[in-house]
């Protein structure tokens, strides 16, 4: 079988045909395949500015446009541009089928570097084709633009607005999710968690869309809870459980730490040494060990045993359906918490109870709404950072996010190579 007919088959330019394929040179040890396109007899070149047929004016020295690897040999398009006189944009270059403006790699070969993109690091990507980092990110880019103009941003009810840790130096990202059963997705990436940065999203997402959502999820961090109440007040904010315990977690893993420090320094028994997880995990994970452990620990008068009785007894508003009597056991519970003397879980308290009418915003959503998805996300999006070694620009960055969870379209070919 002839490699022009596997090309004519694979690939469909209309108005050009392949020529005769050669072994060109070698190319940083690699061999190549040297392939030449004509344009068909009688068929006037499209203006590459209104894409309209235009008469000839004369043709440009030919250019080399890097295709899709065929069994260890780089390909490569040979072709000589025409340029065109075109009564409306003047002397301009042909546009052409196979590449787009001056770029020296074929829509072909870019989706498909796009492809692998997804599934591997870019830098492993350039290594297995023999190209270049840069001609990855570009691939990936025109991937992810091509995407985000064709995406569907119709039945858009629940988002949930999240921060990253981007770089060291508490550099954020901001997140914003669409978080609906029939569609789970990246809608937005925004560089650091201001208020200005939320704006940015409602003011691109628009007021039509704003008004359609019915939930919207999200932790305490003010400038987010500041602009999702300015903007988009028709919509049930939720305070998700994942958040809230998360930070009577971290509150007990202090009182914890605090009082180790206290029992050393008075030359107790470090009883609450290697015990951290013991506290954090629910009791039904626990192993055999640490759960005797624990055992033994609640027979200690101490202030982390309180701060974890405490934490447990909050579980139970959970299992509440009422929000009416959910809002009655977060009363009880913050009044307790309160006499308890413990400075670090008074400060939850406080927090509870200021925070009660968008805590008990979950059980009027029929406990439907949840970070869950949020957080799944968030754990690609770290597997991402990792898999990347991190990227040093916001830009590539927010390409990348918007390629591997952004759900973008991708288009129809002739062929498919991977």
């Amino acid at each position: 079988m002839l490699l022009k007919t596997i090309l004519n088959r694979t690939l469909n330019y209309k108005h050009f045909v392949f020529g005769k394929a050669q072994f060109g040179k070698i190319i940083k040890g690699q061999p190549t395949i040297e392939i030449e396109l004509k344009p068909r007899k009688g068929n006037k070149a499209i203006c590459s500015g209104c894409n309209h047929p235009a008469p000839g004016y004369d043709r440009l020295p030919a250019r080399r446009f890097e295709h899709v690897p065929f069994w260890g040999f780089l390909v490569f398009f040979i072709y000589s541009m025409r340029r065109v006189n075109c009564p409306t944009c003047g002397v301009v270059v042909e546009k052409v089928p196979w590449a787009n403006g001056k770029h020296h790699m074929t829509q072909t070969y870019s989706w498909f570097l796009a492809m692998w993109a997804r599934r591997l690091s870019w830098k492993e990507v350039a290594e297995c084709y023999k190209t270049s980092w840069y001609h990855v990110y570009r691939s990936v880019e025109m991937a992810v633009r091509w995407g985000l103009s064709k995406r569907n941003l119709k039945n858009i009810f629940s988002i949930g607005v999240d921060e990253v840790l981007w770089h060291r130096g508490h550099k954020y990202l901001t997140l914003v999710y669409q978080i609906d059963n029939h569609c789970k997705r990246l809608l937005w990436v925004g560089k650091e968690r201001t208020v200005k940065t939320l704006l940015r999203f409602f003011t691109g997402f628009g007021k039509e869309r704003t008004e359609e959502l019915k939930f919207i999820c999200s932790d305490m961090w003010k400038p987010y809870l500041k602009v999702i109440k300015k903007k988009a007040n028709l919509a049930l904010h939720i305070l998700d459980r994942y958040h809230i315990m998360a930070k009577i977690n971290k509150t007990i893993d202090k009182v914890r730490a605090e009082e180790v420090r206290q029992l050393h320094d008075k030359g107790e028994e470090p009883i609450l040494k290697k015990s951290r997880w013991i506290f954090l995990k629910r009791p039904e994970n626990l192993t055999e060990k640490q759960d005797q452990k624990l055992a033994d620990l609640l027979k200690q008068n101490l202030k982390t045993i309180k701060s974890y009785l405490l934490k447990e007894d909050f579980q139970r508003l959970w299992e509440y359906v009422s929000p009416a009597w959910a809002g009655k056991f977060i009363d009880q519970w913050t009044k307790k918490v309160m006499y308890s003397n413990i400075q670090p879980m008074k400060k939850i308290a406080k927090m509870v109870r200021k925070h009660k009418p968008l805590i008990l915003n979950w059980f009027k959503a029929k406990k439907q709404i949840s970070a869950a998805t949020v957080e799944g996300f968030n754990n690609k999006l770290k597997l991402t950072f990792k898999k990347s070694y991190g990227f040093r620009t916001f830009e590539a960055t927010e390409i990348q996010l918007y390629h591997t969870l952004g759900g973008l379209p991708w288009p129809e070919f002739t062929h498919k190579f991977f």
